[in-house]
């Protein structure tokens, strides 16, 4: 596990930096204060949050839309759920935006299918069955915010499409798993998701460089999912222990590379191996600092002593 070790000029420490119980405990108690203190209350039939709430209503009060649309947004259409066209020859803006939307939908689902197993917070008896339904409402509002990419590009009609049965099935069971299972792939989707962003990031920047207001609007909105999944990866990192902490690892490059053959835009916008070598790696030191000073970080990874 030498990947593990953080890059010596950074000042944050390795994700898989062991833990104490005792920093368990303490870790989940202040993650489940500073989400409470940045969302807001929970909206459990619109399964939103408050604040999340006022986030995407001070978007839409201020929307921006790109100077043009797309070259062919009928191809996007015809592409988003599954890619019908060769992948090569499509415009990139296209394959970037059908790429984000397959992302999102694995996510949504996902969401959609643990949603009945967390219970409301009124009736949740421990600070992590809390945390779990705050964690579900980013998550949804998170797909919001998606949404709101896609209208920035004159995107109106996507509709969130079911994965189809095996898929679908495998989401349904998920939650239902012993946590000590559960773990540690749902700690490796977060950390996949986390570095993704930032690719998606270095994208968008690139790719959309002829359309600077959109692209900035749609890197604002990633900004606010991003310092969300920030979070949750330590939030998550926070259930392991080190049996599953060297599970979590060596898991890292079979679920990364599973996720990304199943959705082909990735070979053409990624580079799969460094966000791999990124997850074995990870510390906190790669992220942006408007993105660190508004997340949480658990305390054994938040610093040199």
């Amino acid at each position: 596990m030498s990947a593990q070790v953080s890059p010596s000029h950074s000042r944050y420490r390795s994700i898989f930096t062991p833990r104490s119980r005792r920093e368990r405990r303490e870790n989940f108690e202040s993650y489940y204060e500073f989400t409470v203190r940045r969302d807001g209350e929970v909206l459990e039939a619109e399964r939103d949050l408050t604040r999340k709430r006022e986030i995407l209503a001070a978007f839409r009060a201020n929307p921006v839309r790109s100077r043009k649309p797309l070259a062919d947004p009928e191809s996007f259409y015809r592409n988003y759920v599954k890619l019908r066209d060769d992948p090569e020859k499509m415009d990139r803006k296209t394959l970037l935006l059908t790429f984000l939307y397959k992302f999102a939908r694995h996510e949504w689902v996902g969401i959609t299918a643990a949603w009945s197993r967390v219970p409301p917070i009124p009736k949740a008896k421990t600070t992590t069955e809390k945390i779990s339904k705050y964690h579900l409402c980013e998550e949804f509002s998170h797909i919001r915010l998606f949404h709101e990419m896609f209208r920035t590009f004159h995107l109106d009609r996507v509709e969130w499409v079911p994965l189809g049965k095996w898929m679908s099935r495998v989401y349904r069971v998920f939650p239902w798993m012993p946590e000590a299972v559960m773990s540690p792939p749902a700690f490796v989707s977060e950390l996949m998701g986390l570095t993704l962003y930032l690719a998606i990031d270095a994208r968008l920047q690139e790719i959309f460089a002829d359309e600077p207001e959109a692209r900035d609007r749609c890197r604002a909105l990633l900004r606010e999912i991003m310092t969300d999944e920030m979070g949750h990866v330590g939030q998550r990192r926070n259930y392991i222990g080190p049996i599953g902490l060297k599970v979590s690892w060596w898991m890292i490059e079979p679920m990364f590379r599973a996720f990304y053959r199943d959705i082909p835009e990735s070979r053409l916008l990624f580079d799969i191996e460094e966000m791999i070598a990124q997850g074995k790696a990870f510390d906190y030191g790669i992220m942006p600092p408007d993105v660190i000073a508004k997340s949480w970080i658990p305390s054994y990874c938040g610093g040199q002593s």
